[in-house]
């Protein structure tokens, strides 16, 4: 089989790259650019758990050193507070310069076997067959590239989406910010801040932490207003700055300065035979604290098994188109929300009543799409096609499962989504007490025999485990995740036929008939 073939070289591209190349899949990854991120400080990115623990997987080493984990929420308005949220039973959100992201994922991906990055590559043209994909690319050489699968990744104005002709409805200009990158000291060191109806200025200001003392800070502009220059945006920081510091400005270093224009588009299609969208080139969101590269992340950790499996094993086109199914779906709701919930946020009226946390002031629910949580944030939950649930849990099925610690028969214990992202189920056995048990008899105690012979028989590969409890799970639960890490199904014990029908389910049934092709781990190139 060919290398599948990623166009640009953004976050979600080296994600999707790293992703299929963790799960055993070549890629070639074609850069428009140089091959170099561009500075810039006030461009940022928040990733939640989910997003965060994805990264950490692929090898992004930027997060820790050049990442700030939120020490806490605040709200105000018109210059009192409000509220503050700790993070005691959520994971804090971590904020980071996307330059950061996409270095650590370059460097990642330039150090793995399976990775080929390719710069100064634009792709002209591309042709599908049975076989594969043919893409054109011109730059410094021209050159034809042979691929299984193409993804675009190529933002918002995907040449990718324009050649296979796919519509990119939505609206233009949904929000305005300007925003600043600045050096200073604030009255709540290392704690992010929403501040709605300040006494001066915008609407809304939120102030984010980065390490080292630096902030990005944002203020909602008019949609449609005037240019924003230089001169106003220092007055902006000065005026803001005092605001919050007693009436005089603090010392500040001025690092990158902009406005940020935001629009809600989503393509018609995400799949076209052999090729696909993710990222910017099938959604642009970003209103009211939703995050546009992380769901950009997770149609790359959404896509990535899908192909895998493809790959190694051969797919049902059911299971490929699961992929557009699954997260157009997923961003077509948070846009909804974003869209219902806008008119009246702004305009600081009541929520109407058809908006899922009505009843909600509108800073808990912006707070809601800044921290990951509620209508606006919180991690997708995918319809699965065959709802088993024999045993209810804290998790619905199609929900992100709960990151408990898990054993695996070698003994070693992990948080459970450190597992995710290598193309295999995952089936979890609720046992609790199993901190004490000899793990050299594992597979020969309890229910273990059978779930380990049910499991050697699934037709998909299979990883067995053992958690000490997991929420809302009685014991001897037995729990099948996919590579993703969305639940599957719950059942009360061993259920080897149950289990094997909702495995197969997952790969959406037996593969078509795969067409025999000269297996390659590099792309074929032909120079003009």
């Amino acid at each position: 089989m060919d290398p599948v073939i990623v166009v640009g070289a953004g976050p979600v591209g080296l994600s999707l790259a790293l992703a299929l190349a963790g799960q055993g899949v070549p890629s070639v990854v074609l850069d428009e650019g140089p091959g170099k991120e561009e500075i810039r400080p006030a461009r940022t990115v928040v990733l939640h758990s989910d997003t965060a623990a994805m990264a950490h997987r692929l090898g992004c080493t930027t997060l820790r050193d050049e990442g700030a984990y939120f020490a806490a929420w605040r709200t105000m308005r018109r210059g009192r507070d409000t509220h503050r949220s700790t993070f005691e039973e959520h994971p804090a959100p971590l904020h980071l310069p996307q330059h950061a992201l996409t270095r650590g994922l370059r460097d990642a991906a330039a150090a793995h076997p399976l990775v080929q990055l390719v710069t100064d590559s634009k792709l002209d043209s591309l042709e599908q067959d049975d076989r594969g994909v043919t893409a054109h690319t011109r730059g410094a050489e021209t050159t034809w590239w042979r691929g299984s699968y193409l993804v675009g990744c190529d933002g918002a104005r995907s040449t990718v989406r324009k050649l296979l002709g796919i519509r990119f409805p939505g609206r233009t200009a949904v929000e305005r910010h300007a925003v600043a990158a600045l050096r200073t000291e604030l009255p709540w060191p290392g704690e992010a801040l929403l501040h709605r109806n300040p006494p001066s200025g915008p609407a809304e200001v939120t102030s984010r932490p980065l390490p080292d003392g630096v902030w990005r800070l944002d203020w909602l502009l008019p949609s449609r207003g005037e240019l924003v220059t230089p001169d106003a945006l220092v007055t902006l920081v000065r005026d803001t700055l005092a605001a919050w510091c007693g009436g005089t400005t603090p010392p500040y270093d001025l690092l990158d300065t902009g406005v940020h224009t935001l629009h809600h588009r989503l393509a018609r299609r995400w799949r076209d035979g052999r090729a696909f969208l993710a990222g910017d080139a099938a959604h642009l969101l970003g209103a009211l604290g939703t995050q546009g590269v992380e769901e950009g992340l997770r149609d790359a950790e959404n896509l990535a098994w899908k192909l895998s499996l493809a790959w190694h094993q051969g797919a049902s086109e059911a299971l490929l188109d699961s992929y557009e199914g699954e997260r157009r779906t997923a961003v077509a709701t948070r846009l909804r929300a974003a869209d219902q919930a806008m008119p009246t946020l702004r305009a600081g009226g009541a929520l109407r009543t058809y908006l899922p946390g009505a009843a909600r002031s509108a800073e808990t629910l912006l707070t809601d799409g800044h921290l990951g949580r509620g209508p606006l944030g919180a991690e997708p939950t995918y319809a699965p096609p065959m709802a088993v649930r024999e045993v209810p849990t804290a998790t619905e099925p199609g929900g992100a499962v709960a990151n408990v610690p898990v054993t695996a028969p070698d003994g070693s214990t992990v948080p459970l989504r450190d597992l995710l992202g290598q193309g295999r189920l995952l089936v979890v056995l609720v046992a609790p007490g199993t901190g004490v048990w000899d793990r050299r008899h594992w597979l020969g105690a309890g229910l273990m025999p059978r779930l380990a012979a049910a499991v050697s028989a699934l037709p998909v590969r299979t990883d067995l485990l053992v958690a000490d409890g997991y929420p809302g799970a009685p014991a001897h639960t037995v729990l099948l995740v996919r590579p993703d890490g969305h639940l599957a199904a719950t059942f009360a014990g061993v259920r080897p036929a149950e289990l094997y029908e909702a495995a197969d389910t997952v790969r959406a049934g037996a593969p078509a008939a795969r067409i025999a092709a000269t297996p390659s781990t590099t792309p074929t190139v032909v120079i003009d």
